[in-house]
């Protein structure tokens, strides 16, 4: 049975760079294609990307198995690794700084279920 999963990690980016395009690398990473029909095809998610200077926070919250739990979170490091390039020509890039796994919060718990079940 799917569980909720968090996930959180700090970006170095340009200050001009856009934030969500790191959400995006983890779409692709996770779904195939970042504009994709639903359902997710491994693990529903919603990411959230905030900017603090040059630093992204980003964080994911994810439902999956218990046993894909660490094929989730490796790609996501692995989507998080550096650049996600555009159809329209252009790339974002940044560098990992941190990623860990971390615990769903008591004000995420109706985003979790939500992605638990679909």
């Amino acid at each position: 049975m799917r569980q909720a999963f968090a996930h959180d990690a700090v970006l170095l980016m340009e200050p001009d760079s856009d934030v969500r395009a790191p959400g995006a690398a983890i779409t692709v990473g996770l779904c195939g294609h970042w504009n994709h029909p639903p359902p997710c095809p491994l693990a529903p998610h919603w990411v959230e990307a905030n900017r603090d200077g040059d630093e992204a926070r980003v964080r994911v919250l994810f439902a999956a198995e218990p046993d894909a739990e660490q094929e989730v979170r490796d790609r996501i490091d692995r989507a998080l690794s550096g650049r996600i390039q555009f159809p329209a020509g252009f790339a974002v890039q940044w560098r990992l700084i941190e990623s860990r796994p971390s615990a769903v919060a008591p004000s995420e718990s109706d985003t979790a279920t939500h992605l638990i079940q679909h």
